[in-house]
């Protein structure tokens, strides 16, 4: 791969277009729902994985533990997540979803789907399946290299590609 290879260049770039459209949008999200987007996160996981303790919740948000005890608190007061003991060790809490919490993941799910849908309207469907699937290897790919990616050189941090635009 050479340095100046153009596509590697563009993707680059589009993607950090798509962030900061991404974080205008959820900011716009979060006036109407009250949720802070890292919490859909977190919500959206409890879902998914089911109840769990709050060190392995940060774990697999890929977050610190007081930034998802943040978050968790937030859920809680708004009545979508809840603290209860731990099955296996009764001096723990774990975090689970109430009722409430998944009925409003899945009005969220439904929103997303249908904004991807708009987005998407004018696409083929082959269009649709071929993004789909490289978007998909793509994240793998970058979950992947993440741990070379945060051992990389000062020159390549996160200040400096979010300021390439």
């Amino acid at each position: 791969m050479t340095e100046n290879e153009p596509a590697i260049d563009t993707i680059a770039l589009q993607l950090v277009r798509l962030h900061r459209l991404r974080d205008r949008s959820l900011a716009q999200l979060k006036d109407r729902s009250g949720i802070d987007p890292a919490g859909f996160v977190v919500l959206f996981r409890l879902v998914c994985d089911g109840p769990m303790r709050s060190g392995a919740l940060a774990e697999a948000v890929h977050s610190d533990a007081s930034t998802v005890s943040r978050q968790v608190a937030q859920l809680v007061e708004r009545g979508l997540v809840v603290r209860a003991a731990d099955p296996d060790d009764g001096r723990a809490t774990v975090l689970q979803v109430t009722d409430y919490g998944r009925e409003t993941a899945e009005r969220i799910r439904t929103r997303r789907r249908e904004s991807v849908a708009i987005v998407t309207e004018n696409w083929s469907d082959a269009d649709r399946a071929t993004f789909a699937a490289l978007l998909a290897r793509f994240v793998d790919d970058y979950d992947a290299a993440r741990p070379t990616l945060l051992t990389r050189s000062p020159a390549l941090s996160s200040t400096a590609m979010e300021n390439d635009s």
